[in-house]
C-alpha cells in the first residue's frame, strides 16, 4: 500500500487527469442508462399479475391504459378528441361510445348499463389502450402529446399518467438534490474542518465518484428514479467520512515526514486500510438487499455498493491528487476548526454511565411499540403534490365515476356467453365493483356477436384470451380492495382455472405480500452478515452483540418516532433504514470500541480507557453524523415526492439518533460489561496479562480517577 500511495503522489498530475477523463464515458453512460418510474415493474416475473401483462401486450397488443375524462364538451368535439387520441403515436385503440354507434343516436336511448358506463353529469369517459406497459418511454411520451393536443377539458388519468407525471418531477427535482446537499454538507465540512476550500475538494472528489457510479449503471441497462435521487444523497453521506480519514491521516504525516509527497503516500496507505476494513459494513449493508425477491432491492444494493467502491477510488487517488496539487490555496484558507474538544461531556458521560444505560432500556419500550405501529403506504402517487395532473384526473374519476381503481381479468376466450354472464353476475355482486365491461356485458348472451362492431370484438377479444374491465369503489394498496381482489380472483378461477386478474391494485397486493416477507430476510441477512465482520474483526463473541444492539435501538427509535408523530412512511422504509443506518452507522460504534481495545489493552481500568475511547472518538462521530445529516435533511425538504423525502428525513433523523446512541448508551454499556467483553474477546488484556485468546482475567479494580479534561 506504501508503494501505491507513493507511485500516487509521484504521479498527481496523471491521476487527476486520469479520474477527469473518466467522466466523459461515465456522462455518456448516465445519458444512455434508462431510469425506471413504475415501482411494480420490479415484482417477480413469476407472478399471475406479471404474465398477465405480458399476454396483455403480446395477445391484444395492448399495455397500459388510461381513462380520458371530457367534461362539458359536445359530442362532435368529443368524437374529434377521440380521433386526434387514436391519432397519437403509441397508443393502441380509444374506446367511446361512438364505438358502439353513430354519435347521430343521442346517448339517451342506449341501455342504461352502456350510457352510466361512459357518462356522469356533463362529462364522458373515454378508455385510451397503449401499445406498450404502464411506464414505457413510448407510454410516457403518448402521455404528453395526449395532454398537448387535449384542452383544460379533459383529464387523463391512470398509472400511466401518474409515472408521466413521476418522471417529470424527478428529473426537474434531481439536480437540485445534488445542489442542496452538496451546499449544506459544504457548509458543516466548512465549519468543522480547518480549512475553507477543503470541503471543496471533498465535493469535487466524490462528485467524481458519483458520475463514475452513474454512467457504469449503462451496464444494467436500466435502474429505478429511486435509486437515481437517493444515490447522489447517499454516496455523498456514506463515503465522505473517508475524504476527512485521508485528509486527517495527511496532516498527522506531515508532522513526521518533511516532505509532503512522502507523507501524502503513508497517509494513503494508512487510508487504505482503514477506510476498506470501514466500507466492508457499509457494502454489506448495501448487498444484503440484494436477496430481495421485489428487485427494486437489487438494484439499490447493487448500485450503492458500487457506489461506495469507487468512493473509496476516488479517496485514494483523486483527492490525493488535489490536495498536492492545490495546497497552497488550501493552506491559505486554513482557520481554526470550530468543533469543541468536548472535554467535559465524555466526563459526565462515563460519570453518569447508569442513569444512559438505564434511558437507553426506558427508551426500548416505546421503540419496540413505535417499530411495529407506525403507519405504511404503498400507493405511491397518494404523497404526490395534489397539483399535478394525474392527481387532479385521478380524482374526478373517483368523483365523477366512483371509480379508485380498476381490474383487468384474461379469460380464456372460448368461454361461452352464459359461463362470462354468470361470472359478470357474480362480480358484480363483490363489495365495491362500480361497472364490469366486457363483450357480453355490452352485447348481452342473445345477441349475435357479429352485429358488434369489429374495432370492439378486436379491442376486448384477441386469440386466446377474451378481456374484461372491472372499476372499484376502493383505493389501491387498501384493505378492502385486498379483500377484494381476494373475492375475485375466486369467482374468476371458478369459472376459467387458468384466468389471470390484473391491475394495478392486485399487483400492490402481491406487493405488500411479498415486501412483508423480503423485508424479514434481508433484515436477518443485513444483520447477521455486519455481526459476522465486527467478530472477525475484534475476534470477541459479545461485541457483535453490543454494537449491533446499539445500532438497532436506534434504527427502532427511528422508525418508531414515526409511529408517534403520525407519519405515514413508504413501504420500502424499514428496509431501507434497516441495512442503510445498520450498515453506515454502525461504524461509529467501531471507531470506539477500537480506541476502547487499545487502551484497554494498554493496561488502563475500564474507566479512564472508556472515557479516552469516548473522548477521542466524539469529535470523529458528531462531524460525520452531521455530514449525513447535511447530506440528506435538505432533500427531505425540497423533495416534492413523498417516498424520497420521506426516506431522506429518516436516513437525516437516523444519522442524529446513532450519533447520540453511540456516545451515550455504549459506553455505558462498556462500563457495565467490561468484565465479560475482556473474557470474551481478544486484545484487551495487556499481553502479559493475558491467558490466551479468549482467556485471562479482565482486572476489574477499583477504577483510578480521570485525568483532568477527561
Amino acid at each position: 500500500m506504501l508503494k501505491f500511495g507513493e507511485w500516487i503522489a509521484r504521479h498527481k498530475l496523471l491521476i487527476l487527469l486520469l479520474g477527469l477523463a473518466m467522466v466523459i464515458p461515465a456522462v455518456f453512460g448516465f445519458l444512455h442508462t434508462r431510469v425506471n418510474y413504475d415501482i411494480l415493474s420490479y415484482l417477480p416475473k413469476d407472478l399471475e399479475t406479471m404474465q398477465g401483462q405480458d399476454i396483455l401486450k403480446d395477445e391484444f397488443g395492448k399495455g397500459g391504459f388510461s381513462f380520458v375524462i371530457v367534461e362539458g364538451m359536445p359530442d362532435k368535439d368529443v368524437a374529434k378528441v377521440r380521433g386526434d387520441l387514436e391519432g397519437v403515436q403509441g397508443v393502441a385503440e380509444v374506446l367511446w361510445y361512438d364505438s358502439l354507434a353513430d354519435i347521430s343516436i343521442p346517448k339517451e336511448v342506449l341501455p342504461k348499463k352502456i350510457y352510466d358506463m361512459f357518462n356522469s353529469g356533463d362529462t364522458t369517459l373515454m378508455v385510451v389502450f397503449f401499445e406498450d406497459t404502464t411506464s414505457a418511454d413510448s407510454t410516457m411520451q403518448a402521455i404528453d402529446e395526449m395532454r398537448s393536443i387535449t384542452s383544460k377539458q379533459c383529464f387523463i388519468s391512470g398509472m400511466s399518467g401518474i409515472t408521466t407525471d413521476m418522471k417529470h418531477l424527478s428529473d426537474s427535482e434531481t439536480p437540485l438534490y445534488a445542489l442542496v446537499a452538496v451546499l449544506l454538507t459544504s457548509i458543516v465540512l466548512a465549519l468543522t474542518m480547518d480549512s475553507f476550500l477543503i470541503p471543496v475538494f471533498f465535493m469535487l472528489s466524490i462528485g467524481l465518484a458519483i458520475i463514475w457510479n452513474l454512467g457504469t449503471n449503462f451496464f444494467f441497462g436500466e435502474i429505478s428514479f429511486l435509486t437515481q435521487a437517493l444515490c447522489l444523497v447517499l454516496q455523498l453521506g456514506v463515503t465522505m467520512d473517508y475524504s476527512i480519514f485521508l485528509w486527517n491521516s495527511y496532516k498527522e504525516m506531515q508532522t513526521q515526514y518533511s516532505d509532503r509527497n512522502e507523507a501524502m503516500a503513508h497517509a494513503i496507505a494508512a487510508t487504505i486500510t482503514s477506510v476498506v476494513s470501514s466500507s466492508f459494513t457499509t457494502v454489506a449493508g448495501f448487498l444484503a438487499m440484494c436477496f430481495m425477491s421485489f428487485t427494486l432491492g437489487l438494484d439499490l444494493g447493487i448500485v450503492m455498493a458500487k457506489g461506495v467502491v469507487f468512493g473509496v477510488i476516488a479517496c485514494v487517488t483523486v483527492l490525493p491528487a488535489m490536495i498536492l496539487l492545490f495546497e497552497k490555496a488550501i493552506r491559505k484558507t486554513s482557520h481554526r476548526a470550530f468543533v469543541p474538544e468536548f472535554k467535559k461531556l465524555p466526563a459526565f458521560i462515563t460519570k453518569h454511565a447508569p442513569l444512559f444505560l438505564t434511558l437507553g432500556i426506558v427508551l426500548l419500550f416505546p421503540a419496540l411499540y413505535g417499530n411495529s405501529h407506525y403507519d405504511v403506504y404503498y400507493n405511491l402517487d397518494s404523497t404526490l403534490p395534489k397539483t399535478l395532473d394525474s392527481v387532479i384526473a385521478n380524482e374526478k374519476l373517483a368523483e365523477e365515476y366512483n371509480m379508485n381503481s380498476t381490474h383487468m381479468v384474461l379469460v380464456d376466450s372460448d368461454l361461452d356467453a352464459k359461463q362470462c354472464a354468470g361470472m359478470l353476475r357474480d362480480i358484480k355482486q363483490v363489495d365495491g365493483v362500480s361497472f364490469t365491461l366486457s363483450l357480453n356485458s355490452i352485447i348481452g348472451e342473445r345477441v349475435p356477436e357479429e352485429v358488434i362492431p369489429k374495432r370492439i370484438t378486436e379491442a376486448l377479444r384477441s386469440g386466446d384470451y377474451q378481456l374484461m374491465m372491472i372499476g372499484s369503489e376502493y383505493k389501491v394498496a387498501s384493505d378492502e380492495v385486498n379483500a377484494q381482489v381476494d373475492a375475485l380472483n375466486a369467482i374468476v378461477k371458478r369459472y376459467d382455472p387458468d384466468a389471470l386478474l390484473i391491475g394495478e391494485a392486485p399487483a400492490t397486493k402481491d406487493l405488500i405480500e411479498i415486501t412483508a416477507h423480503d423485508f424479514k430476510v434481508v433484515s436477518i441477512l443485513s444483520i447477521a452478515v455486519i455481526f459476522a465482520i465486527i467478530l472477525l474483526t475484534f475476534r470477541s463473541v459479545t461485541l457483535p452483540v453490543i454494537l449491533v444492539s446499539v445500532i438497532e435501538l436506534a434504527i427502532m427509535m427511528n422508525l418508531g418516532i414515526s409511529c408517534y408523530l403520525g407519519d405515514s412512511l413508504p413501504f420500502i422504509a424499514s428496509v431501507v433504514i434497516g441495512t442503510i443506518q445498520l450498515g453506515a452507522t454502525v461504524d461509529y460504534a467501531i471507531l470506539m470500541t477500537t480506541r476502547y481495545r487499545t487502551e484497554r489493552a494498554s493496561g488502563r481500568e475500564k474507566q479512564e480507557a472508556v472515557g479516552i475511547a469516548l473522548r477521542t472518538s466524539m469529535g470523529s462521530v458528531i462531524v460525520s453524523a452531521l455530514g449525513f445529516f447535511a447530506a440528506t435533511i435538505g432533500v427531505a425538504f425540497v423533495s416534492k415526492i413523498g417516498m424520497i423525502s420521506s426516506l431522506c428525513m429518516l436516513l437525516a433523523r437516523g444519522a442524529l439518533i446513532s450519533m447520540a446512541v453511540v456516545l451515550t448508551v455504549l459506553p455505558s454499556m462498556f462500563l457495565l460489561l467490561d468484565p465479560i467483553i475482556c473474557k470474551t474477546s481478544a486484545g484487551f488484556l495487556p499481553k502479559s496479562g493475558a491467558a490466551g485468546v479468549f482467556g485471562g482475567h479482565c482486572g476489574d479494580a477499583v477504577p483510578t480517577p480521570l485525568p483532568k479534561g477527561y
